[in-house]
């Protein structure tokens, strides 16, 4: 539900961001500063690198209220109340790029993929897989360093060393 409000405030962000350009453009006005929208101000936030692309979701069995966010340029987020708020738990490594997140339920384990997994100008790099054995307070990059994207972690269903 978060996600979809987020996606409409979006859409209706740009749906207004275009709508004034072209009523700006013919008057050859258009700034950065005539774009402050409802209090946004607009920014340049570079050429390619942006974020908010949901990479993946994982979700606790046994609480649907408890998930993971993994985001191809944002790390990873939790939310243990649904959505109401987030917490990053990924800052501090090497990468930010997220290709997959998996839950070991039987082990209490999470493992992420880094490197975003589509392909285009705009994707960040991942340096491996990261376990996580306390919830995303540490982690420890377990290798696949080069791989640079990992889109799926599959954990044996019996023996998480697997």
């Amino acid at each position: 539900m978060r996600i979809c409000i987020s996606i409409l405030r979006f859409s209706v962000l740009l749906s207004l961001l275009v709508n004034s350009t072209f009523s700006n453009a013919q008057s050859n006005k258009m700034t950065w500063d005539s774009l402050n929208i409802a209090g946004v101000k607009m920014r340049s936030i570079g050429p390619a690198f942006m974020t908010g692309r949901i990479a993946d979701v994982a979700i606790d069995s046994k609480n649907e209220s408890h998930y993971y966010v993994g985001v191809a340029s944002g790390g990873v987020w939790e939310t243990k109340n649904a959505g109401i708020t987030f917490k990053s738990i990924f800052d501090g490594q090497k990468t930010y790029s997220i290709g997959c997140i998996t839950i070991d339920e039987n082990a209490g384990n999470l493992w992420v993929g880094t490197g975003e997994n589509v392909g285009g100008r705009h994707i960040g790099f991942g340096d491996g897989i990261y376990l996580s054995k306390d919830g995303g307070t540490t982690w420890k990059n377990m290798g696949l360093k080069k791989s640079e994207h990992i889109s799926k972690i599959v954990v044996h269903p019996t023996n998480p060393d697997i």
